[in-house]
């Protein structure tokens, strides 16, 4: 069912439409629209968007006061290919180019991170501090699978912290070959499990790429297939995850999957009072003064940053906060959502 190509064009058509013969155009883009529409019918019965597309022309047509009978738009002409297979096989593994191509519009990304004790900010804004000792699914969807172990900060304590991290990038025919990425604490590599830096040999390899921003301590790898960007840091004695997904890789997942911190947060089992460790304590005052330097904003970071300066008693975890601050910065599409406050 290829609606969604005629969805496209038919956007294309009526992106710039001014002047006097506006209502004219407007009608030749219906008509095209309504062609391509039955052109698809066959393949198209069983599709929502097909139905609610040929009601929408309908209604349109109706109140434009359009004919049925008339010229039709010109057809557009589709980029240039060097291999003539059209710009399905030439862009498929630049997401954002072909969700446009297909949508008419950019696509919408969600951001998650897990940093510190830790703590986990959900795709949905949702913000927690997890005990979650062991091996915990962060994502698990058709396209990505990532796993975050924890440890406890020191002996008999009730917090743990990230020790290790693996995200495997499954195998999608067209772009890539199956990459698996393994971090742990003072072993944070610039190169896939392999040893490849990139997606492989395939015509789309490019497109999955990894690099060192900051050698040992900050490594980005970029998913340009699938819209996504990861950033792994080690500050201290913990390993930090933040990922920019595109909304739909993001939900990519079935009921099965259900178990996913990014997702759902952690399970109520698993959840740490932030306010429990830090109430009037000396070592809080001195928290709040070191946090307070990296963080001026007292959100739910600067929060995260005390608690994990006075469960672990080390002030590197400041730079924990402060590196999921600035992905966060980096990542989320709406600029108002950074700060969270609880």
């Amino acid at each position: 069912c290829k609606i969604l190509r005629c969805n496209s064009e038919y956007v294309a058509a009526t992106l710039n439409l001014r002047g006097s013969n506006r209502n004219a155009a407007y009608c030749n883009a219906l008509r095209s629209y309504s062609h391509c529409t039955r052109k698809t019918a066959r393949t198209c019965r069983g599709d929502l968007a097909y139905h609610s597309a040929v009601h929408g022309i309908e209604d349109l047509m109706i109140q434009n006061n359009c004919s049925k009978e008339g010229p039709t738009s010109p057809p557009r002409p589709r980029p240039p290919a060097p291999n003539h297979q059209g710009f399905e096989s030439l862009d498929i593994c630049n997401y954002e180019k072909s969700f446009l191509y297909k949508h008419g519009q950019p696509p919408s990304y969600q951001h998650c991170a897990a940093f510190g004790d830790p703590h986990i900010r959900t795709f949905h804004d949702d913000f927690h501090t997890c005990r979650v000792e062991g091996s915990w699914p962060l994502l698990d969807n058709d396209y990505l699978f990532v796993q975050a172990t924890s440890s406890p900060v020191a002996k008999g304590s009730n917090a743990t912290v990230t020790s290790k991290l693996t995200i495997i990038f499954k195998n999608m025919k067209e772009c890539i070959d199956q990459k698996v990425y393994q971090a742990e604490i003072d072993n944070l590599p610039a190169a896939f499990e392999d040893g490849s830096v990139n997606g492989g040999e395939r015509p789309g390899g490019s497109s999955l790429a990894i690099r060192e921003r900051s050698p040992g301590r900050h490594v980005e790898i970029r998913a340009e297939y699938i819209g996504t960007t990861i950033a792994i840091r080690q500050a201290g004695r913990q390993l930090s995850f933040s990922i920019r997904a595109a909304e739909e890789v993001a939900r990519a997942f079935t009921e099965e999957q259900d178990l996913q911190l990014c997702v759902g947060g952690c399970p109520r089992s698993q959840r740490i009072s932030r306010s429990e460790c830090c109430r009037g304590r000396a070592a809080a005052q001195e928290a709040r003064a070191l946090c307070k330097e990296m963080l001026p904003v007292e959100d739910v970071y600067f929060q995260s940053c005390v608690f994990d300066v006075v469960t672990s008693g080390d002030a590197n975890f400041t730079m924990a906060a402060r590196g999921a601050l600035e992905d966060a910065r980096v990542f989320l599409p709406n600029a108002e959502k950074l700060h969270i406050f609880q």
